[in-house]
């Protein structure tokens, strides 16, 4: 059960002028679930996109960056996203990247665009053969039931050992146009920047120059997906994309000025959102956690405290027992890697309660006050370093004993 997130509501997934999506039950895993989705877009839309930095990053990774590449390099713009669930095609070689570019040529052919203009995703077991004619058989069913109001079941259809779908919609005014915005996710394990066992997808209405969403996707996910850590594995099919449809009246060619801002804040904001209930539905998670490391000198830093924290076995399962050891806390913070920290200016909180002053046990703190905290489902714990002005903030859960056995059962 996803920690203080309820279930999105299809009726409220507004559509987006300018993509459609369709979906169809593949058998790629499993019978009778909705394993692929396709989604279409209009001619004018842009797109952008980051991905996972594991070296042994999945084929349908290494098929989409070269054809983004593609469209930088001037070639003709992308048209169509594919994305299977139950099989990640990873490990799979150069068989597995003949079926990624297979995929975007079944794509192509049922849309009437060329393979270089479809990006194609996956996410399930590595280093297991991508069961390609399932996917091309279940390719056509997609394709037939594209329509705009479809993103609820696109969420579905990109699940794994998530316990609910993932999704978010708002309308923002900018500039006096109305900017309408709807977006999926997908994860629960295997998540650590960058960027995670995730799969996320954006679509707005306005129209945004390449160079300038490249900018955009970057700036979002540095904020939302690359902020949330489950269990500190870095996956190989992690994946966030942003749509620009272009068939809004809002019109942005430069990462400048009023405009440009609000869409980016808006963006942004919506991105976290999706990420924030990935962190909500980790495998097995009772609490949901924000890490805020504040007084840093530079952001690196910040970032690099905030995760050994989010990081530690040890501080996860005494969030989960409920047990104030948050001497655990402090020794995280003491191993980060910041090797001239001094930590005798360092404090610590809990939520509201003042637990490390100056580098050791505030002598106002009482157990019973940290146990209080540690109760609740959802904790803020903050350090301040007093050393600057930078501040970092990362969302992750505790560790119990559901995520042992998920894991453990994860194949059968």
């Amino acid at each position: 059960m996803a920690v203080n997130s309820p279930l999105p509501v299809a009726a409220d997934l507004k559509p987006v002028a300018g993509i459609e999506i369709g979906f169809a039950e593949a058998g790629i895993k499993k019978p009778n679930r909705k394993d692929l989705l396709v989604m279409k877009l209009a001619e004018g839309a842009t797109v952008a996109g980051v991905f996972t930095k594991n070296r042994f990053c999945a084929a349908p990774v290494q098929v989409s960056k070269a054809n983004l590449a593609a469209v930088a390099g001037g070639g003709a713009p992308i048209r169509a996203l594919v994305v299977n669930t139950g099989n990640a095609n990873a490990g799979t070689g150069e068989p597995g990247l003949a079926n990624a570019q297979a995929t975007c040529a079944e794509v192509a052919k049922l849309l009437g665009c060329e393979a270089q203009q479809v990006l194609p995703f996956s996410t399930g077991v590595i280093l297991e053969p991508l069961p390609i004619q399932k996917i091309v058989a279940g390719l056509p069913a997609a394709v037939a039931n594209l329509k705009a109001d479809n993103w609820f079941n696109a969420a579905e259809a990109i699940m794994t050992t998530d316990t609910q779908p993932k999704a978010a919609s708002t309308t923002v005014a900018i500039g006096g146009h109305t900017v309408t915005m709807t977006g999926i996710s997908k994860g629960a394990g295997m998540i650590k920047p960058n960027m995670a066992t995730m799969l996320g997808y954006l679509a707005f209405d306005a129209k945004v120059a390449q160079p300038v969403l490249d900018e955009l996707v970057k700036y979002a996910a540095d904020r939302s997906f690359n902020a949330i850590t489950i269990d500190g594995d870095t996956s190989t099919n992690d994946s966030f994309i942003l749509v620009a449809t272009g068939a809004g009246s809002l019109v942005v060619n430069e990462a400048a000025g009023a405009e440009y801002e609000a869409l980016k804040e808006a963006v942004t904001d919506i991105s976290r959102n999706l990420a924030q209930q990935i962190i909500r539905d980790g495998e097995g998670a009772t609490k949901f956690i924000t890490i805020t490391v504040e007084e840093g000198r530079d952001l690196e830093e910040c970032r690099k405290i905030a995760y050994a924290i989010a990081h530690s076995p040890l501080v996860k399962t005494a969030f989960f027992a409920s047990d104030p050891n948050l001497g655990r806390i402090l020794a995280a913070v003491g191993y980060a890697g910041v090797d001239d920290l001094d930590v005798t200016k360092l404090d610590l909180y809990l939520d509201d309660v003042w637990v490390a002053k100056a580098g050791g046990r505030n002598p106002d703190y009482q157990e019973a006050d940290g146990q209080r905290v540690m109760k609740q489902a959802e904790i803020t714990v903050r350090v301040k370093l007093a050393r600057g002005d930078a501040t970092a903030t990362v969302w992750t859960c505790d560790l119990s004993h559901d995520y042992v056995s998920i894991n453990a059962d994860y194949r059968s």
